[in-house]
């Protein structure tokens, strides 16, 4: 008989699945209430908020997840809201709530970063189905983030004379050139070169650009991260 601890039981294995979350941000209690109850049968945790101010508020101590943000509120909209996000580079996809004839304002919502809306009352197939469309979009966004840091601490081992080295060659020039630039001899740019790409693990300077590409560094590239060597 399995045990209940093992590691292949399949009742464990969804236990330890983290559980999804979805922030909601609507001024109608009885609308919380409902999207708490509905998403909650779908096994995703609804973490409420009365206003854009109360979500913005806690904003700092929340981790990336969908957010359902109604477009008609006081104070602060669902369109200032979005302005905000964008403002403050927060790139967690956003699902707008509107009321029925809002198709308009919907669409400027979408304009402003928002990835889809559904109408009141919602249906909840096409709930679901928005909602996992968010979902993997923030997958997709995480796993970007984690190719950035990794790259970058990558990059961030690299002495500052392979990172003169590596950018040159990015160039397309040849080790010569490099060399003639930097008053080395042909040996050394050779060795600094290898020495680079074996910190980095990879085996050409191609591969390195594509490093670089994932490291979302801007234009300064190699030289934009302060080395740690």
């Amino acid at each position: 008989m399995t045990s209940p601890t093992t590691p292949g039981n399949p009742i464990v294995a969804s236990a330890k699945r983290p559980a999804r979350r979805v922030y909601i941000i609507d001024d109608d209690s009885q609308i919380r209430k409902s999207l708490h109850f509905l998403l909650g049968s779908s096994d995703i945790h609804a973490w409420p908020f009365s206003s854009c101010g109360d979500f913005l508020e806690q904003l700092a101590d929340l981790a990336p997840a969908p957010i359902l943000l109604d477009i008609r509120m006081p104070e602060i909209d669902g369109l200032q809201m979005l302005e905000i996000l964008g403002e403050r580079q927060i790139p967690w996809p956003v699902v707008i709530m509107t009321a029925h004839g809002d198709v308009s304002i919907a669409v400027r919502a979408m304009k402003l970063g928002a990835i889809d809306f559904v109408e009141k009352p919602y249906r909840p197939d096409l709930l679901d189905a928005v909602l996992e469309q968010a979902f993997t979009q923030l997958d997709r966004m995480e796993q970007s983030v984690h190719r950035r840091d990794e790259a970058r601490r990558l990059i961030e081992h690299l002495s500052k004379r392979e990172r003169e080295i590596i950018a040159i060659l990015m160039e397309g020039v040849l080790n010569k050139e490099v060399a003639h630039r930097l008053g080395l001899s042909i040996r050394t740019v050779e060795m600094h070169r290898g020495n680079a790409l074996a910190k980095l693990g990879l085996r050409s300077v191609a591969e390195v650009v594509t490093l670089i590409n994932a490291a979302k560094l801007g234009p300064d590239g190699l030289n934009s991260l302060q080395s740690k060597v």
